[in-house]
């Protein structure tokens, strides 16, 4: 009885490797990050001085070949996030729904701004890997 237990319990767990072996080799999911990161300054509404954000920003690509293109437009990539980013409020900056408020709001303009360039889409998400302000 032992036995038969262990040789199922083996096959289990070579299939599971084998699976997780195919599912990692068909996965062409790419990133690319701007470098270096983005960094814009905003209006405080409270004191009236200047503040400034600094911003990692990662694309998660549908496809590793589009990485090409993605280097290939980061200038209007990048100008269309600080234009974004220098238009919040200090309120939406500084808060952590802002924060997501704004993400969302860069994966949607630069999924549509590829879409118009290229007709294809080729942006899954958008990812703030580090976030500062002052």
């Amino acid at each position: 009885m032992k036995k038969i237990v262990y040789v199922c319990l083996f096959t289990f767990f070579v299939s599971f490797i084998s699976f997780t072996a195919r599912a990692e080799s068909t996965s062409t999911v790419g990133y690319f990050g701007f470098e270096p990161d983005i960094v814009t300054n905003y209006i405080s509404y409270s004191n009236k001085k200047m503040g400034y954000v600094r911003v990692s920003v990662d694309l998660m690509l549908d496809n590793t070949t589009d990485i090409a293109i993605v280097e290939h437009h980061t200038p209007l990539l990048r100008d269309a996030l600080v234009k974004i980013l220098s238009k919040e409020p200090e309120e939406k900056i500084k808060s952590l729904i802002g924060r997501e408020e704004i993400r969302a709001k860069c994966a949607e303009k630069l999924k549509s701004l590829l879409k118009e360039e290229t007709g294809q889409e080729i942006i899954r998400e958008v990812l703030f890997t580090k976030y500062l302000y002052h």
